[in-house]
């Protein structure tokens, strides 16, 4: 009897570990397929379609704001809606179209202007239909990144999770570390063996590998659905802050009372907050109740949400306005990395061996930011820590706000060092006559640009840590699932910040007949200068964190003030690999 009783832990009729294979395979196979075109795209957009680099990087900045921003589309829908399942199927669908129509725009020449650059001495460029298929297969994969990135790792726990049986919390756990863990063989696997094949067979074979993974992602994905637990959709927490946002601006004309008191709010029966705080005061409104019997159903629910809150809505989006300023910090990191796709230009052109006969795809180097990433990871927490809280006191060894600050001075030095290495690389470029020819190649290692990636990554390990901390501390429990939208949230408005940026430099640095900055001969570009000022602006940005921490009540860092919320909640840090 009692075999059967553990049998049934974990092999229930629905759910269960049965499922992990099919969850954990859709997933890497999805991450491989996704991120396997992404660092040499730059490379296929200027030489099939005739872009410059300018605005192949706005276009590659843009289409990553998209798949990051949809994530919170892709929550809301699978919470209020659809549930977990339909979503994660209907988005991995919706990536396996536009990889499908990726692949098609390299195998079919006349839905790209390749040839016609190739064969003819009069070319007209890409033509609006050639530029309306390829940017659909980028709107398809967005869709399908939003969608399947933020619920697939909750659909996997969905299955495991028992209220009958809590010790199954080891069972998540598990999950939860095989899922990283996948996640983390996944990128790597992407920006190498991905990026080797399109380097080495061509287009046609390094766009068809990832359809192919792809459609075994989906089939996976599909075949376990009988053995699923699909979780009914519910009211998302992210409507709720929409409504009270609503409600406030709807009654902003109605006077806030001089005392607070219970009969003035909503307040349902379970409610542990009895008066809204003082801060943001006009918020208050959303949750006045104006007229008992218009406002209230008679079971005290409110009749129409969109015009009454409850009081824990208006103070969630309370603490959701305070962490603003804070979180805002940290789009300049994400600016960077984005940015850094012209470094595959400067890479292509110098010398990639490290061994006689093999040399190191120019895409792949984004492996040595990862690398960086995940060493810092663990020597900060196996290391670092039990040193640091020595004499901080502090269990994490640095407050999550001293990290971020750290972090920022980190990105700095790295594009500092960018802009240091590619002056370098353009000198001796000029110096070796291919002033005119940005494919010819340097005499230079390309392994100079290995520390600039290594700070990179170390800077978005500081920082993006102790950022997840910073709001997992200050945002009440109800909301952890909100603290790790915002890190995605926190990737897609660089993205968009960024293409913006390149686009501008572009044409300020290029009017009078000047050869812009960002040229797609980088010999005679200056990559270097864009380098600089994203420094500067990375040292603009830390004085902008120094005077938002002064906004910050002492102890609002998580380590003393709202040490009791901290406490009640376990920080996902692995989050980084989320929207890396």
């Amino acid at each position: 009897m009692g075999t059967e009783t553990q049998a049934e832990e974990y092999y229930p009729r629905k759910g269960g570990l049965r499922t992990m294979p099919f969850i954990i395979v859709n997933e890497s196979f999805e991450r491989i397929a996704s991120y396997g075109l992404s660092p040499n795209m730059i490379i296929y957009l200027m030489t099939y379609y005739q872009m410059s680099a300018a605005t192949a990087g706005s276009i590659l900045g843009i289409w990553s704001a998209l798949s990051n921003g949809l994530a919170i589309v892709g929550a809301i829908v699978s919470d209020s809606y659809l549930g977990r399942f339909s979503v994660v199927a209907h988005g991995s669908i919706f990536t396996l179209i536009g990889m499908i129509i990726l692949w098609l725009t390299a195998m079919i020449p006349q839905l790209n202007s390749f040839s016609c650059s190739q064969f003819q001495h009069v070319c007209n460029g890409t033509t609006a239909v050639q530029l309306a298929v390829l940017l659909s297969s980028f709107v398809f994969m967005s869709l399908g990144t939003g969608f399947v990135r933020p619920c697939s790792i909750i659909f996997g726990a969905d299955q495991l999770e028992s209220k009958e049986n809590p010790e199954n919390q080891r069972l998540v756990d598990s999950y939860f570390n095989w899922y990283y863990a996948s996640t983390g063989i996944s990128t790597i696997l992407a920006v190498t063996t991905i990026v080797y094949i399109q380097d080495r067979y061509g287009w046609q074979v390094g766009f068809g590998v990832p359809a192919i993974l792809m459609f075994l992602s989906v089939i996976m994905f599909l075949i376990g659905s009988p053995l699923y637990i699909k979780v009914k959709a519910k009211e998302s927490l992210l409507i709720g802050l929409l409504q009270a946002a609503v409600a406030a601006f709807r009654k902003r004309n109605t006077s806030i009372p001089l005392t607070d008191s219970d009969d003035y709010y909503h307040l349902p029966m379970e409610s542990e907050i009895s008066t809204p705080s003082n801060d943001f005061r006009c918020l208050n409104r959303a949750c006045m109740i104006q007229d008992p019997q218009r406002d209230l159903n008679p079971d005290g629910s409110a009749s129409n949400p969109w015009n009454l809150c409850s009081l824990e809505q208006v103070e969630s989006l309370k603490a959701l306005i305070r962490v603003l300023p804070m979180w805002s910090t940290g789009f300049i990191i994400f600016v960077d990395m984005n940015v850094f796709s012209f470094s595959v230009l400067q890479t292509k052109t110098m010398d990639r061996h490290i061994f006689p006969h093999f040399e190191i795809p120019a895409a792949s180097f984004s492996m040595f930011l990862i690398i960086a990433l995940t060493i810092w990871l663990s020597f900060y927490d196996r290391v670092l820590v039990p040193l640091l809280s020595k004499y901080t006191g502090l269990p994490r060894g640095l407050s999550p706000v001293t990290r971020m600050g750290i972090g920022l001075i980190v990105s700095c030095m790295s594009m500092a060092l960018s802009a240091i290495t590619e002056s370098i690389r353009r000198r001796r470029a000029i110096e070796e006559g291919h002033e005119d020819d940005p494919s010819a190649l340097v005499n230079m290692s390309a392994m100079w640009f290995v520390p600039q990636y290594a700070l990179l990554g170390v800077a978005e390990a500081i920082h993006a840590v102790g950022q997840i901390e910073f709001l997992y501390s200050l945002l009440p429990k109800s909301m952890s699932s909100i603290a790790s939208a915002m890190y995605n949230i926190g990737t897609a408005v660089p993205s968009l910040f960024g293409s913006i940026l390149v686009s501008g430099v572009d044409w300020l640095s290029s009017t009078g007949g000047k050869t812009s900055w960002l040229s797609s001969n980088i010999n005679r570009g200056h990559l270097d200068y864009f380098y600089w000022l994203l420094s500067f602006l990375s040292l603009l940005n830390f004085f902008y964190f120094l005077a938002v921490c002064r906004c910050y009540e002492p102890g609002n860092d998580g380590s003393s003030r709202f040490s009791h919320v901290a406490e009640e909640k376990q920080c996902n840090y692995r989050l980084l690999t989320e929207s890396s």
